[in-house]
C-alpha cells in the first residue's frame, strides 16, 4: 500500500496543511486528506506543486478539488501555485483516514469496511454492509452505483432506511 505523509520540509508541512483541509465537493464532511486524495506537497523556490490522485479516473469533482487547493493556497500566501492529477498508483480505500472513515459513518453513508484486496482476477466474497444509522448489517445492495460513482445505494432490511455506502476499491 503507498501512504501518503505530511512532508518533514517545514514549508511543505505548512502548505500541506492548508491543501489538506480542502473538503470534498461531494461529501462536504471529508477532506481531501481523510479521502487520501492529497498525495503530495513539494514547495521549491517560489513554487507549491501538489499532486492529487481523484477516486475514480472520471472524478467529477477532480477539476473543484484543484481549484479549491490553488485558491486556499494563493489566499495563504502562495503566488505559484501547481496542482496535478495522477493515475498511477490507482485511489484505493485503504488510503482513507479512520477519521475520516468515522466522519463518513456519522454523516449517514457507510464506510468500507475492508482492505483492497491485491489479487488477480476476481474474487468473489459475500459483503455485508453495515447500516450506519441501526449498525445491522442485515442490507441488500438496490443499486451499484449511488448519489456518486463511488458509492452504492443500499437499504437496511431492519430500519429499512436508505443509505449510501462508500464502495471498496
Amino acid at each position: 500500500m503507498v501512504t501518503a505523509l505530511r512532508p518533514a520540509d517545514t514549508e511543505a508541512a505548512r502548505a500541506w496543511d492548508i491543501a489538506a483541509q480542502v473538503p470534498d465537493p461531494e461529501v462536504p464532511v471529508l477532506t481531501i486528506e481523510d479521502l487520501g486524495v492529497l498525495r503530495s506537497v513539494v514547495t521549491a523556490d517560489t513554487e507549491v506543486r501538489v499532486v492529487l490522485t481523484p477516486t475514480y479516473s472520471g472524478c467529477p469533482a477532480i477539476d473543484q478539488m484543484r481549484a479549491d487547493v490553488t485558491s486556499r493556497l494563493r489566499e495563504a500566501g502562495y503566488d505559484r501555485v501547481r496542482v496535478d492529477t495522477t493515475l498511477s498508483p490507482a485511489w484505493t480505500t485503504d488510503w482513507m483516514t479512520d477519521d475520516g472513515k468515522r466522519k463518513l459513518e456519522a454523516y449517514g453513508i457507510a464506510p468500507p469496511n475492508f482492505r483492497a484486496a491485491a489479487h488477480q482476477g476476481p474474487i468473489s466474497v459475500s459483503l455485508a454492509v453495515k447500516c450506519p444509522r441501526c449498525h445491522s448489517t442485515h442490507t441488500r445492495e438496490i443499486a451499484r452505483f449511488g448519489s456518486t460513482s463511488c458509492k452504492a445505494l443500499y437499504e437496511c432490511r431492519d430500519c429499512l432506511e436508505p443509505f449510501d455506502y462508500f464502495k471498496v476499491h
